[in-house]
């Protein structure tokens, strides 16, 4: 079975079906993750790959997303679908939240970022303009609908090396920027499905507030435990919404 879509794991997201079927593959860039495992829902063939490894092994500035999305590429997915923790920079964007993202801004360094690191055949500059496939949002958006879950349409993710959180100003600067949600990991995964044409969506389950929120003083900064047990409350919910995705998400 050719797997359609792909699914990257986030934080306190390892596995997504238990009669999913492992297979091991090696890059140019390296292995993958972990062995990516291929299971079928509704007939669709799909892919999972927990992107910080079985164990959470992987901090984000040392995960292989040349490997991981190169893995899925040659297992044949045309869709590659990124659920990941973010701390809300918006008092309205609440933990236990999920924003289909549309935009992102990278600060990160370091990262091998690029499949082509040398124009050997010829230039190639891809356009970033978009980031997230306008078909996958749609098909992200509804399936959390009708699930039930509250989604926000739209918002830009800020990407940080990590793995440390944020500091007060940092964050004072993200806000005062009007972007939406922080993380880790967006950024290369966006860029390289865009190199390896895939369609890409990227979808936020918000588990704090980063360093808190102006003006209350009860909401304290972000703790590594508070993302893992918000996550760990609410990861069913997102399984749930890319279940109710996965038909849509075949339609291309």
């Amino acid at each position: 079975m050719t797997p359609e879509i792909g699914i990257f794991g986030g934080s306190g997201f390892y596995t997504f079906l238990d009669d999913a079927e492992p297979v091991t593959l090696e890059t140019e860039w390296g292995p993958p993750s972990a062995p990516v495992t291929v299971a079928e829902v509704g007939g669709v063939g799909v892919a999972f790959l927990p992107r910080h490894g079985l164990g959470h092994e992987l901090p984000p500035h040392r995960v292989n997303y040349r490997a991981n999305v190169e893995a899925m590429r040659r297992l044949g997915v045309h869709t590659l679908v990124a659920p990941f923790a973010a701390g809300s920079l918006r008092p309205e964007i609440r933990p236990g939240d999920l924003v289909v993202v549309d935009q992102l801004v990278d600060r990160t360094w370091g990262r091998a970022d690029t499949f082509h690191d040398r124009f050997d055949d010829g230039p190639r500059h891809v356009s970033l303009a978009d980031p997230y496939t306008p078909r996958v949002r749609r098909a992200l958006l509804d399936a959390g609908r009708r699930t039930g879950a509250t989604v926000h349409d739209g918002g830009t993710v800020v990407v940080i090396n990590g793995p440390r959180f944020s500091t007060r100003a940092e964050s004072a600067w993200h806000r005062q920027a009007g972007w939406h949600v922080v993380n880790m990991t967006q950024y290369p995964e966006a860029a390289l499905a865009r190199e390896a044409g895939l369609d890409f969506g990227g979808i936020a389950l918000v588990t704090d507030y980063d360093t808190g929120v102006d003006g209350d003083p009860d909401v304290a900064p972000v703790s590594q435990e508070e993302v893992f047990e918000v996550f760990r409350s609410n990861v069913d919910r997102v399984r749930a919404l890319l279940f109710a995705a996965v038909a849509d998400l075949a339609v291309r």
